[in-house]
């Protein structure tokens, strides 16, 4: 049994993550507040196994939440809410300590499915596995999502995650996007393949149009592309696929 705690200040949206945690067996919301330093000191007395804390909040905001949390020690996954998309409060964000960030408004369900991902690992043995592979290897193309600047609440981000995941899982896709990958994202999305393609090419845009492109060597280590040089689809997905195999993830 894992326990939840829940430090979100839109009290409807609140009930709503309470109601879909309680509706599980595995999960126990073990706290729901509004309130920054109520937050805190639930962090002492409950023991969360995940916390998910909105940056705005009463009496201390999320930042203090999470600097009070690494200041003490309290060992819980963050998965933290907020209404920016600014690339330091993201990467503030990160340093912190959380495992996720999102951009409101997010559904109960997204945040359950990160929370299901950072819990992998009290599943039973046959699950543990499949499930803390996943698990990781979804954790770290988000982590250089965000590097990037790729936001999470476009669409692209969940198709190009998939179309990485795809890529990892069997190179040889990436010869054949048109027919192979994007008919498959879109299937599992029901989408279009069309606008599959459209939504990744405009996530890879707008990594570049915010001018991280110095991130983005820096992730493959290399000076890949210059000013406003930009890869296409399949270079990219190729890339980080690459990478992501050359550090074992699979």
């Amino acid at each position: 049994m894992k326990r939840i705690l829940i430090l979100e200040s839109n009290e409807a949206f609140a009930n709503e993550l309470k109601e879909y945690f309680n509706g599980r067996k595995d999960f126990e919301v073990c706290g729901v507040t509004g309130d920054g330093a109520e937050g805190i000191k639930l962090l002492g007395t409950q023991s969360p196994s995940v916390t998910v804390l909105s940056l705005f909040l009463q009496n201390a905001d999320g930042f203090t939440v999470l600097e009070e949390a690494k200041r003490l020690g309290k060992k819980t996954d963050f998965i933290v809410l907020g209404n920016f998309s600014d690339d330091k409060i993201i990467n503030r964000v990160i340093s912190l300590g959380a495992r996720y960030y999102f951009m409101k408004p997010v559904s109960a369900q997204l945040v359950g499915d990160r929370v299901l991902e950072l819990c992998a690992d009290v599943f039973p043995p046959k699950e543990t596995f499949e499930r803390k592979r996943a698990g990781s290897l979804e954790e770290r193309i988000s982590n250089i999502f965000i590097s990037i600047g790729i936001p999470p609440h476009i669409k692209g981000y969940k198709y190009l995650r998939e179309g990485i995941k795809m890529a990892v899982e069997d190179p040889t896709i990436i010869n054949n996007v048109t027919k192979g990958l994007y008919p498959i994202i879109g299937q599992r999305f029901e989408t279009s393949a069309s606008k599959v393609e459209r939504a990744i090419r405009h996530a890879i845009e707008v990594a570049w149009n915010r001018g991280r492109v110095e991130a983005i060597n820096a992730i493959f280590g290399a000076r890949v592309y210059i000013g406003s040089e930009k890869p296409t689809n399949s270079e990219f997905i190729a890339l980080v696929a690459d990478k992501l195999i050359l550090e074992n993830m699979v």
